[in-house]
This record gives C-alpha cells, structure tokens and sequence, in this order.
C-alpha cells in the first residue's frame, strides 16, 4: 500500500505530516510502493485523478471544492472516515463516516516539547509565504511567526507553546485544536478554500467565524482585490519595485496593527467532549483498517 499525499514545493506543514505521523499509528512495513493499493490520509486529497484500477483507501481526508468530483461509487474506494460532513454530502457518501481530519490523531502520538519562546503565534498559509511578508509583520506586531514550510516537530513545538494562535493556515487550526491549544482564524483571499474550513469546523460543532486580516504587502493586497494569486510576473514586478517599497511599508504596518488587533480577541476551540468523541471515533476506523490491510503485513 503506498502513501499518497500533496507534495509540494515548499512543502506545507498539513500534508508534511503524513510522512510522519502514520509511523506511530500503523503496525511497521504497513506502507510500501506497491501503487495498486493508494493510502489516501491528511488533505484535501479526494479527487479525480488518480489511476481507476487503483484500491483508495480513505482515512480521514477531504474534498477540497476545488477540483472535479470523482466517482467514489465505482467499486475502487474504500472510505473510513473523511474530515466532515461537507465531504459525505458533496460526494453521496454515508453522513457517519464524517468525522474529523485525520491529523486529529495527532493527539493518539508521542508529542514533543513545547517552544518556550513563544506566546502568540501567526501560521500563514503556505502560498502566503512567497507572496506576503509574514515575518516582517509579526516582528512588527510582537508576534511569533509560524513558518507552515517547516518541519513539522517543530510547528508541534510552537503550536503547543503558545498561549493562543492566529492563523490563516487551516492545518494550524486542525492541530491546534486536537492538541488543545486555543485559535482564531483569518480570512482567506481563496473563497474555495473555505468549503475545507466548513468541512472541518462542522464535525466538531465549532463556531466559524473567521476575521479579516489585512494584507502584508501589494501583492497579497492585489490578490485579495482581483481574486487572482498576485504571482503572474507582471504583478510581481509592479508590486515588488522600488516605487512601491512606501506602500508596501505601509502595508506591513498595517498588517501588524491588524495582528494586534486579533490577537485581543476570543480565541476558538472545540470542546473537549467533541474531540475526545472524534478521536475516539477516528481510532476505532484505524482498528477496522488494520483488522482489514494489517493481517497481510504481518504474514508478510
């Protein structure tokens, strides 16, 4: 069984943490290359094109919205659980698979030490990193910014470190919350993106109401207003020359005071009676997935 998952360059800290944390959940030699048989875990990996003569097997990933809708009905997928009741719906699935994003079993992990420099946190989202000026913004702000392209011991360590964090990232949320560690979430320039948000927040009852941020430079302010990604060179070049340095000054400033803002603010977090239910939940599926792909790997 090989495992599948969105790999990218950077690399972004939710799907990163496939390549970690089923070693501690799933018995040794569990994953190989044999691709006729597709581990289909954290992400927004239900989609269309993988190979038809392929086995998927779902455990605790989601549509994203964003891409066509594969045929889940044509005998190739076998469904676990999925993040949420957005996904079930969406795809004609049964409503009792939604349950949570895999990457709440997390919680189910060894955990390492949390940062002890770090009080409130920003995560943005991985694209953010080449468009915006996240870090510029947090200095201003007295914030700890949340690099999402670093390795993920390390993001664990700052989210259960801090007292509360911000973030545009959904991934940050996902694990902060499994881990306990209070978050509010900030608006995101890419409207799709927010069907994964609903998809998430509705298996755990919680209330989504994300705020605004204000973008840290030009080109995440161009993106925001056009709906485009701000990365076409034409953009970049008019956003990142010297006559736009003043502006994008102005910019970081105001991101910074718009962090500050935030960060008076409530954060959210699910009930610990809904994440113990979905972890719970989330494991029994492991069990049925193991009693039915484990045998082979043990007689193996």
């Amino acid at each position: 069984m090989k495992l599948t998952y969105f790999q990218g360059d950077p690399p972004n800290f939710g799907d990163e943490l496939n390549a970690t944390m089923w070693s501690h959940l799933l018995p040794a030699g569990f994953f190989d290359d044999d691709a006729s048989k597709l581990f289909i875990g954290i992400g927004s990996i239900i989609q269309h094109g993988y190979p038809k003569d392929a086995r998927k097997i779902v455990v605790g990933s989601g549509y994203g919205g964003y891409t066509i809708k594969p045929d889940v009905h044509d005998g190739s997928w076998d469904f676990h659980f999925v993040r949420g009741p957005q996904t079930t719906e969406a795809l004609g699935l049964n409503p009792d698979l939604a349950i949570a994003d895999s990457a709440i079993l997390l919680r189910q992990t060894p955990l390492p030490a949390p940062a002890t420099d770090i009080k409130i946190g920003f995560i943005p989202h991985y694209e953010s990193i080449e468009r915006g000026n996240w870090k510029v913004a947090c200095d201003l702000a007295g914030i700890s910014f949340i690099d999402p392209t670093d390795p993920p011991e390390r993001i664990i360590q700052q989210i259960l470190g801090a007292k509360f964090v911000i973030t545009e990232a959904m991934h940050g949320a996902i694990v902060a919350d499994a881990l306990r560690t209070p978050w509010i979430a900030v608006r995101t320039m890419h409207h799709i993106h927010r069907f994964k948000w609903y998809d998430w927040v509705k298996s755990l009852d919680i209330d989504y109401q994300p705020a605004f941020l204000f973008p840290s430079n030009l080109r995440e302010s161009w993106a925001v207003t056009t709906g485009r990604s701000g990365s076409g060179p034409r953009a970049k070049a008019a956003c990142t020359s010297k006559l736009a340095q003043p502006l994008n000054n102005a910019c970081h400033h105001m991101a910074a005071r718009s962090l500050q803002k935030l960060a008076q603010m409530r954060p959210s977090l699910s009930t610990d009676a809904n994440i113990e239910r979905a972890t719970d939940q989330a494991m029994s599926a492991i069990d049925g997935l193991i009693a039915k792909y484990g045998r082979k790997v043990a007689f193996a």
